[in-house]
């Protein structure tokens, strides 16, 4: 089947090299659908979906988006347009894949679009600002593409061909090939942090499989996080085991490490069954660039690798952590049990280890027994996350939960 790609841009400005990507799409075999999200001008010849079409989408018009005087409130307007006929051109099955073209304004938007449709829909931008650390971790969507837009600022020329050429074959040998996310049995989401220090993944997997289900194992070292999240969103998971939290330790102290501010709500407002355990919760992660906040340059951190680089909670951190946590589970529409593992929450806490903290994981296990409140169901583990018991349990919950029909596996 041809493919069709929605192409967003500012034509009154960019006319040139979106007509490019347009005939590189269409050279390849695929076809295009042209968004304008222009405020000011007119594109050279009209495209599929006008500014005024986006405007309105918006809830106000170009006229508006003029009247009121500000490029930012301009392209805010068209930004909520532009995502919102977006998400409804690929639920009509009128496009396959989207790439978009700017420079900052157009990013912005761009990223809105692509946050707009869901995992498995290929979504390309071509920015002059890509890989930018003025492009928060919380504003990409799990499967995004981008590619520097070199000596894309002004005018077609062959270096920015380059980019533009290489975006067009992208995201449409991306819609040809792609496998969206069609489970033909239920999965489990689950996250983790790697098998040295979180080891339940590897007792779990095959258990799960026999019970009928598919596994989806997330890194929780951030964009993990928000890709589980993503899908919790939509609804595609039948049970999360949600065994790895230190995306809330790092959002709590101010890492960009984290996995945005929705972490550990999204199944919950789904319905979505949860067994929930604060692997990996004792310890916070900053980006190996990242200069560390004031109030923990006291503390000792291990540098993982170049990019990241790690210390521990303080007692009192915990118990905010797990104040935290409590809260978010509370909002929940669906059952949640949490799991206590009291001999340690990661690997690397166990007597001897490096972060072996006696104090501090009794202040998480004492404040887990008051904080979590039902309907959420509370057991307390003599053994550690690592240990096969911790396993056992998830197992007996998940089980216990089959048996009662509130979660149903694959005959």
């Amino acid at each position: 089947m041809t493919k069709t790609i929605l192409v967003i841009g500012t034509y009154d400005t960019k006319d040139e090299e979106l007509h490019y990507v347009c005939d590189r799409i269409k050279a390849q075999g695929g076809e295009v659908l042209a968004m304008d999200v222009s405020v000011l001008g007119d594109p050279s010849a009209p495209t599929d979906i006008s500014k005024h079409q986006v405007a309105e989408a918006g809830g106000s018009s170009i006229q508006a988006a003029i009247d009121c005087g500000e490029e930012n409130a301009a392209m805010q307007i068209m930004a909520r347009g532009a995502a919102k006929l977006s998400a409804q051109l690929y639920a009509d099955g009128k496009i396959d894949g989207m790439i978009a073209l700017g420079g900052t304004m157009g990013t912005d938007l761009a990223l809105d679009c692509a946050q707009a449709l869901p995992m498995g829909v290929p979504k390309y931008v071509v920015s002059t600002v890509s890989f930018s650390p003025l492009i928060p971790a919380d504003r990409l969507s799990p499967d995004i593409q981008m590619i520097l837009w070199a000596g894309g600022l002004y005018g077609l020329n062959s270096v920015c061909k380059s980019s533009l050429s290489q975006a067009a074959g992208a995201v449409l040998g991306a819609a040809n090939a792609v496998e969206p996310p069609m489970a033909g049995r239920p999965v489990i989401g689950m996250m983790s942090l790697g098998s040295s220090c979180l080891k339940y993944m590897k007792r779990l997997r095959d258990p799960l499989q026999e019970r009928g289900f598919e596994v989806a194992v997330f890194h929780a070292t951030g964009m993990g996080g928000m890709a589980f999240e993503a899908l919790a969103r939509q609804g595609y998971f039948a049970v999360v085991m949600d065994f790895a939290l230190p995306e809330l330790s790092n959002l709590m102290v101010g890492s960009v490490v984290n996995g945005g501010q929705d972490r550990l709500t999204n199944a919950g407002a789904q319905g979505i069954p949860q067994i929930v355990s604060p692997g990996c919760a004792d310890l916070i992660d900053f980006a190996g660039w990242q200069d560390i906040p004031e109030a923990y340059a006291d503390r000792p951190f291990h540098t993982h690798n170049r990019l990241i680089k790690s210390s521990g909670l303080s007692p009192d951190e915990r118990r905010a952590l797990v104040r935290d946590i409590a809260a978010r589970l509370a909002t929940a529409r669906g059952p949640v049990h949490v799991l206590m593992p009291t001999e340690g929450v990661e690997e690397w806490d166990r007597e001897g280890g490096p972060a072996h903290d006696p104090e501090g994981l009794a202040a998480m296990v004492d404040e887990m027994g008051k904080a979590i409140k039902a309907p959420a169901e509370l057991t307390m583990l003599d053994c550690h996350i690592n240990d096969q018991a911790f396993s056992d349990a998830a197992l007996a919950v998940l089980d216990g939960w089959i048996a009662g029909g509130t979660v149903k596996a694959h005959v």
